[in-house]
C-alpha cells in the first residue's frame, strides 16, 4: 500500500493506493474542517424522553444528537452497548470493570467510541433522570453531520495515540481483533495492564503488534496527561465551546494508516513534508525512510491517475475486467448494488459464467464500499446461481474481501433470490455527498420528463383556456416555454397544436424562454 498526500492552499487530499488502484480517499478543506474526534463542552438544549435522546448545543450550525446509551453516568456500571470486536475471547469482567462486550474496537479512524449497535442487556436510568435542559456536559463527536442530520456524539471520551486508545471512564484492556497471534495478544495485554495507572482503559491498536514496553509507557503517559489537560480546560470554559480539536487529516493519516503494510508515503509539499518529518523523527523514527517528498515532473495525483479514478467513483456503473458490471444506486436509507454479466458471455457453461462474474464482483464491491464511504444498509443483488456450493463460494469470497475493511461490516448469507443483506458502519458522509450536491436541474430525481410528455401536458393545459369567441384571430394565447419545447410543438406536434387552437378559438403564440427549466411553462390568455 502507498499513501499519497496532496497539499494545496485550499485543501489537503489523501489517497490510499493498493496496487496502483485507489482504495480510500479523504480530504480536508480549510473552510470545512470535520468534527469527528473533537471534544466540546456543550449545553443540553432538549431532552426527548420519547426518543431517549437529547440535543446538545456545541456551537455548531446543528445541535449534536446524544442517545441515552452514549451517556456515561458517574459510578454506574452501564456501558456502551457494542458487541466485542476488539477481543476474540473476552474475559469475565471483574467487579467494577467494564465487560469486554461493551468495549469498542479501534476501527473508527478517529478512535472514538462508536454508537451502540446491539440491544442493551442491562437496565439503566431513562435519559430524563440523567440529563436536564441547560445542563453543561463534556461530549465527543463520533459522526459528522450527514444530510439533514446533526453530528452524533457520546460522553464516553476516547483519546487515540499511536499504539493505544485511552478511555478514561472504563477499566479494561482490549486488543485489536486484527492482531491474531494469541501469544502476542497476551503479551501486549499484560504489558499495558502493568503500566497503566488507576482508573482508565485501553484498546491496543493493530499497529502495536511488536510494541516495546518503552513505546507503551510513552503512549500511556502522553494520553493520561492529555486527559488531565482536557478536564482542566473544560472546567474553565463556558458552554458551548471547543475543548480539544482532533488532529488534522495529515496527522490522522499518519496515526491511523502508517503501518508496516505501507511501502511509501509521498507528500508533494515541502513545508508539510518538513512538519511530518519532525513528527516522525520524534515519535516514529522507524518509519522515517518510508516518508518521501514527491519531486516528480508529473504532479503526484496525476502520476497515479487519482482524479480519473475519483470521477469514476461518482458514477453509477462500474465495469469489471471480464466485461460484467455493477450498478450502484443510492436511496435515503440504503444502497443497492446490482451485478450484471454485461458483455461477458463465458464459454459453454452458463453457471460457470455467472459464478465467475459474481466472484469478480465481490472484490470490486468491497473496494467500492471503502472508496465511496458507503454505510448503512446495503443490498447486493448477485446474478442467480442454481448450485448451493456456488452461492457459498461467492459469500465466502465477499466475507474475505470485506475483512480488509476498517469499518465494521455484517453480512447475511445469500438468499434464494440471490440477495445479500449487509450493513457497514457509517462514520462520515459518502463520497458522492462529500464531492457533489443534489442536482439543481432535476432536484435529485435523476431524470426530467421527456419533451413529448411536457408538450402533451401543455396541450392539455391549453384546452382549459377560455374560448376566444366569434373572432379567434383577435384573441390570442401566449405560451412561454423552453426553446426545445417550442421546437417540438411547432414541428412534430404541430397538428395537435392547431387542433387545440380550433377548440379554444384562439391563436397560440409561442415565445421561447431559454432561462426557464425545461419542464416549466406559462400561459397568458387575456
Amino acid at each position: 500500500m502507498e499513501i499519497l498526500i496532496h497539499v494545496s492552499h485550499e485543501e489537503t487530499k489523501v489517497a490510499l493506493v493498493e496496487n496502483r488502484q485507489l482504495a480510500e480517499f479523504f480530504f480536508e478543506r480549510k473552510r470545512e474542517a470535520g468534527v469527528v474526534g473533537n471534544i466540546y463542552k456543550g449545553r443540553v438544549n432538549k431532552v426527548l424522553p420519547g426518543m431517549q435522546a437529547a440535543f446538545v448545543d456545541v456551537g455548531l450550525e446543528k445541535a449534536a444528537f446524544l442517545y441515552v446509551d452514549d451517556i456515561y453516568v458517574e459510578g454506574s456500571d452501564i456501558l456502551p452497548g457494542e458487541m466485542p470486536q476488539d477481543e476474540q475471547t473476552p474475559p469475565p469482567a471483574a467487579e467494577g470493570e467494564i465487560p469486554a462486550e461493551a468495549l469498542p474496537s479501534e476501527d473508527s479512524a478517529a478512535g472514538v467510541v462508536p454508537r451502540p449497535e446491539s440491544p442493551r442487556k442491562m437496565p439503566r436510568k431513562p435519559i430524563e433522570e440523567i440529563l436536564t435542559e441547560g445542563q453543561e456536559i463534556l461530549i465527543q463527536m463520533t459522526k459528522e453531520p450527514i444530510s439533514t442530520k446533526g453530528p452524533r456524539a457520546t460522553t464516553y471520551i476516547s483519546l487515540p495515540g499511536r499504539y493505544l486508545v485511552y478511555m478514561p471512564q472504563v477499566n479494561h484492556v482490549g486488543v485489536s481483533r486484527r492482531i491474531t497471534n494469541e501469544e502476542e495478544r497476551q503479551r501486549l495485554k499484560e504489558m499495558v495492564n502493568s503500566l497503566k495507572g488507576g482508573k482508565g482503559g485501553y484498546i491496543i491498536r493493530t499497529v502495536a503488534e511488536g510494541m516495546s514496553e518503552a513505546e507503551a509507557r510513552s503512549d500511556i503517559i502522553f494520553l493520561e496527561l492529555l486527559w488531565q489537560d482536557i478536564r482542566s480546560r473544560a472546567e474553565t470554559m463556558k458552554a458551548p465551546s471547543l475543548v480539544r480539536e482532533d488532529l488534522d487529516v495529515v496527522f490522522r493519516t499518519i496515526r491511523d494508516y502508517l503501518t508496516h503494510e505501507v511501502e511509501t508515503l509521498y507528500i508533494d509539499d515541502v513545508k508539510e513534508y518538513k512538519r511530518v518529518m519532525d513528527f516522525i523523527g520524534t515519535y516514529m523514527p522507524d518509519y522515517a525512510s518510508r516518508v518521501r517528498l514527491w519531486e516528480g515532473a508529473t504532479p503526484l495525483f496525476a502520476s497515479y491517475d487519482i482524479e480519473r479514478q475519483l470521477s469514476k467513483a461518482l458514477e453509477k456503473k462500474v465495469w469489471l475486467k471480464s466485461g460484467g458490471y455493477l450498478v450502484i444506486d443510492r436511496a435515503e436509507a440504503l444502497t443497492v448494488i446490482d451485478v450484471n454479466t454485461g458483455r461477458f458471455v463465458g464459454e459453454n457453461d452458463p453457471e460457470s459464467t455467472i459464478l465467475q462474474t459474481n466472484l469478480e464482483a465481490v472484490t470490486e464491491i468491497a473496494r467500492q464500499l471503502r472508496l465511496r464511504n458507503i454505510g448503512g444498509i446495503i443490498i447486493i443483488d448477485f446474478i442467480d446461481m442454481e448450485k448451493e456450493k456456488n452461492r457459498e463460494k461467492v459469500f465466502l469470497g465477499l466475507q474475505e474481501s470485506l475483512a480488509h475493511d476498517k469499518a465494521r461490516t455484517n453480512a447475511l448469507k445469500i438468499s434464494d433470490l440471490g440477495l445479500v443483506e449487509m450493513s457497514r458502519k457509517r462514520v462520515r458522509e459518502d463520497l458522492v455527498h462529500l464531492l457533489g450536491e443534489t442536482c439543481a436541474y432535476c432536484d435529485g430525481k435523476g431524470y426530467t420528463k421527456s419533451l413529448r410528455t411536457i408538450a402533451y401536458e401543455i396541450l392539455e393545459e391549453l384546452r382549459s383556456v377560455p374560448s376566444g369567441g366569434q373572432n379567434p384571430k383577435e384573441k390570442k394565447a401566449i405560451l412561454f416555454v423552453h426553446p426545445e419545447i417550442q421546437t417540438i410543438l411547432q414541428d412534430e406536434e404541430r397538428d395537435f397544436l392547431q387542433a387545440v387552437e380550433r377548440k379554444i378559438r384562439r391563436q397560440i403564440i409561442i415565445k421561447p424562454d431559454p432561462l426557464s427549466h425545461i419542464e416549466e411553462f406559462s400561459i397568458v390568455a387575456p
